[in-house]
């Protein structure tokens, strides 16, 4: 400091870490506040007002001067003018190395030029200041689809006419599910034959090719006018509804537009594409070697090459039992695909269709044989190639595609569906959830940008099936790889979140609710008021481990402890009693800060219970799944199953839920006019889907739907398609600290290994293995596989938990391996059924097997 101030005469010593302030600047804050130390009462109020203007008029808001809490707008400022400064090289620092100066009211850092040594002095242009802009718009609302409450309006009639033709063909998809579903259990009572089909389209007959969609009307090329932009009009593709957003080609340009609410499918809009984005500007003459620290992290991953894709013709045999219009599955190309067996097709015929592949085989169609070798029985995602969607389906026993329609407890799985809606405020959309049956989820295999109006294409195909396959170390590299093309480019605008740490919650919920998607995925610097520190990494860490701490907190009663595990949270489904006027609002809060978070490559600081990261990601929900939520609830409903039809009458239930609220016994309908239908043998199967759903879903459903909408508010869906739960929650919570030595020290040892315990030969191997062949994230995934949890108690393993509540160790249970070939997991008592293999190389293969499979479904007996 005390070189810098010689030489560069005229501005005062800053603190460490802190600002130098023109001294000049400094003698009139000292004639300002002796102005206002002899004035009083209104002429105080009207001197400070009156220097405020003053030194507004003076100097334009910069980053410096920021003197609230609040979201602020950081953007260049190339019109404003340069400074020139001298340093002074302090000793120690050679040739190309860095030293930091501060100059003017920024710190930046200068790399001395080969030539110069230490105590000669050098000069250095600073560009100019960047511009600050305050985001006064507030905490938008939130827009609620079926009315107020928790802090969320009433759709406003402008956004219920955008809306209205999603909201009309979602109900009419879910009158025309609930009708097929009664026309095919009648067909089941009359015929037992099951005949379903997932969600998609036909695919030609025989010797055609897959239905496509319209490609996209392409703009005719014309030269924009000298001062304006170009307009141009383009046709609204079919399928397309009001609001929705479709691509267009303008002079090479790939854009997105939305459609107006007055359009249809045929017409004709006009568009005018904004202006192509400017190149990158050169910093003015002298400011190489500086950089100020208010700049993106240098070490921002370079962009790998994509994947290119081509075109593929594959030629099957229809398999035996498939009739027309029903969908089968196979391998082809890599991957997983759905196919539906054309109209004028049956079993034993050839069909072809086309597939987007990475390589292209030398033949120009490729016979296929059916593989099922490795998706036999259990839920998978495959790829539907009539639009190039991700869809679950189950396969059987045989390898075909289970059919199954009605509610059973081993098959059935259910995936949240989300429609996205326009809100009231740009800023914040709204949505509608709900469970559907797995089969008809689908998620996008593409990304397109939005934010900078150009809709070209981020994510395809090939990016993902390439990234699926990878380990789990692989994809997160893709993942963050691909967040970093996402962001908003740090010369376009960069946000400051200042906050007081007093007041930590509320004014971090008021700077993030107050941004729009754009904002969200910008880089951020945070500001502790009062507090001297340059945000390099360390004030975000510790922003984003403060705020999801209190967000958490049972105590404000917007989440609750797992009654098994109380390292997992769960939804409060009573947070309107805690919080009747904002809990809606701290969801979505929370929500764009977990997917902040896992953009930026940060950690929350807790973990939440399995079937929440599934959600998340679109996975399947189970019966099992229950399990984990309620373990008396589930054994309940299981026990229903095994009753005689007059036993579960004589219960006379009904399809309704009773629970307690504040000591107040509150009744749920399970179904509409739930009350009023008793629970017999012939509707068993359509109760328990019901309470699955209520647990699973209905139960917390406003809740859950703004914690969804606030996490894709910054993540695109499906760059999520490449991870299952377990990866998603160590993405998020990161890789535990597993003291191995502690996990055996606090181990429990029953059946066959209860004589000899950690002795016994096969439990010496396995140990070996967790030590020795497993890395740290294949620990954390053991450990997933046997508590439901990568989380590990702070005071270790002596004190891990059970479904109950209660103390239950880690237990290793030794059974035969001729009854049970593959290990099993009893998550809810911390238990793994090991059988006694001979050999530590066959352990090894069936434990890597067991960990891979529990995530799908798959029944590995």
């Amino acid at each position: 400091q005390q070189q810098y101030q010689q030489s560069a005469p005229g501005y005062g010593a800053a603190p460490a870490g802190g600002y130098v302030v023109p001294q000049q600047a400094q003698q009139q804050q000292h004639i300002a506040a002796a102005a206002l130390a002899t004035s009083s009462g209104a002429a105080a109020a009207s001197a400070l007002a009156a220097h405020q203007q003053q030194q507004q008029q003076q100097q334009p808001l910069t980053a410096q001067t920021i003197s609230r809490p609040g979201a602020y707008s950081i953007s260049r400022n190339d019109a404003g003018p340069t400074q020139v400064f001298r340093v002074v090289v302090p000793a120690g620092v050679g040739p190309n190395q860095e030293f930091q100066v501060h100059a003017g009211a920024r710190a930046v850092r200068v790399r001395c030029p080969p030539d110069v040594r230490p105590g000669q002095s050098l000069q250095i242009t600073i560009p100019p200041e960047p511009v600050v802009r305050q985001n006064q718009l507030g905490v938008a609302p939130l827009t609620s689809v079926v009315g107020e409450g928790g802090g969320a309006v009433r759709m406003s009639t402008q956004a219920a006419l955008t809306n209205q033709p999603v909201i009309d063909a979602e109900e009419a998809r879910r009158r025309q599910e609930e009708q097929d579903r009664i026309q095919q259990q009648q067909q089941q009572q009359q015929s037992g034959r099951r005949s379903p089909q997932p969600e998609g389209d036909e695919i030609g007959g025989r010797g055609t090719t897959t239905i496509s969609p319209p490609d996209p009307p392409t703009a005719p090329s014309a030269p924009p006018a000298p001062q304006q932009q170009q307009a141009y009009m383009v046709v609204v593709p079919q399928g397309v509804r009001p609001g929705s957003h479709f691509r267009v080609l303008v002079e090479g340009r790939e854009l997105m537009v939305q459609c107006p609410p007055t359009a249809r499918p045929g017409m004709q809009v006009r568009i005018v594409p904004p202006a192509p984005p400017p190149e990158p500007q050169q910093p003015p003459a002298g400011v190489t070697g500086v950089t100020d620290l208010d700049r993106p992290p240098e070490d921002r991953p370079i962009p790998s090459p994509r994947p290119q894709l081509t075109t593929q013709m594959f030629e099957v045999i229809v398999p035996p039992g498939v009739r027309p219009n029903q969908p089968f599955a196979l391998l082809a190309g890599g991957q997983r695909v759905l196919v539906t067996c054309p109209s004028n097709a049956g079993a034993g015929q050839k069909i072809r269709f086309q597939l987007p592949v990475t390589q292209k085989s030398s033949k120009s169609i490729e016979s296929l044989k059916m593989q099922y070798e490795s998706i036999k029985d259990g839920w998978t995602r495959t790829v539907r190639v009539t639009d190039m969607k991700f869809q679950w389906v189950r396969m059987d026993e045989q390898g075909d595609v289970d059919l199954s329609s009605r509610f059973n407890i081993d098959r059935s799985a259910y995936v949240r569906r989300l429609i996205f809606l326009e809100g009231n405020d740009p800023r914040m959309r709204t949505g509608m959830l709900s469970l559907v049956p797995a089969s008809q989820a689908a998620v996008d295999s593409k990304v397109y940008s939005k934010d900078d109006g150009t809709g070209r294409e981020i994510v395809g195909y090939a990016d993902i099936i390439t990234a699926q396959g990878h380990h789990f170390s692989e994809k997160a590299r893709w993942f963050h790889d691909t967040c970093s093309r996402l962001t908003v480019d740090w010369n376009e605008g960069h946000m400051r979140i200042t906050v007081r740490r007093q007041f930590l919650l509320a004014d971090s919920l008021a700077a993030v609710m107050s941004l729009n998607s754009r904002d969200l995925r910008k880089i951020w610097r945070f500001e502790f008021m009062g507090e001297v520190g340059v945000d390099a990494g360390g004030l975000a860490r510790e922003w984003f481990q403060l705020v999801t701490e209190q967000i958490f907190d049972p105590d404000r009663g917007l989440w609750l402890s797992e009654a098994g595990n109380q390292m997992n949270m769960r939804i409060n489904p009573m947070s309107k009693v805690s919080c009747p006027e904002d809990h809606l609002i701290y969801f979505r809060f929370l929500g764009r800060v977990m997917g902040k978070a896992l953009f930026d490559q940060r950690l929350v600081s807790s973990h939440m219970t399995r079937h929440m990261y599934k959600h998340i990601l679109g996975w399947p929900i189970t019966f099992d799944d229950l399990e984990l939520v309620d373990e008396e609830y589930y054994k309940h409903l299981k026990k229903l199953t095994e009753m005689k039809p007059e036993e579960v009458e004589f219960l006379c239930q009904d399809f309704t839920y009773t629970e307690d609220v504040l000591g107040v016994k509150e009744t749920f309908e399970l179904i509409p006019g739930g009350a009023n239908v008793d629970v017999n043998k012939d509707n068993l199967p359509e109760y328990m889907e019901a309470c699955l759903k209520y647990r699973m879903l209905d139960r917390t459903k406003p809740q859950m739907t703004e914690l969804l909408l606030g996490f894709f508010d910054v993540i695109p869906e499906p760059l999520l398609t490449v991870f299952d739960f377990q990866e998603l929650e160590l993405l998020m919570c990161g890789l535990p600290t597993i003291d191995v030595d502690d996990w055996i020290a606090n181990t429990n040892y029953i059946g066959k290994y209860e004589s000899k315990r950690g002795s016994h030969q096969v439990c010496r191997w396995f140990w070996e293995i967790v030590r020795d062949e497993f890395d740290h994230e294949m620990r954390a995934r053991i450990l997933q596989f046997v508590t439901a949890t990568s989380g590990v108690p702070s005071r270790g393993f002596s004190v891990l938990q059970g479904n109950d509540g209660n103390v239950k160790k880690f237990t290793i249970n030794g059974v035969d391996s001729t009854t049970f070939p593959f290990p099993r997991a009893h998550t809810c008592f911390n238990r793994i059924d090991l059988p006694v293999y001979d050999s530590k190389k066959l352990l090894l293969e069936r434990l890597k097997i067991a960990v891979a499979t529990s995530i799908t479904g798959f029944d590995i007996e």
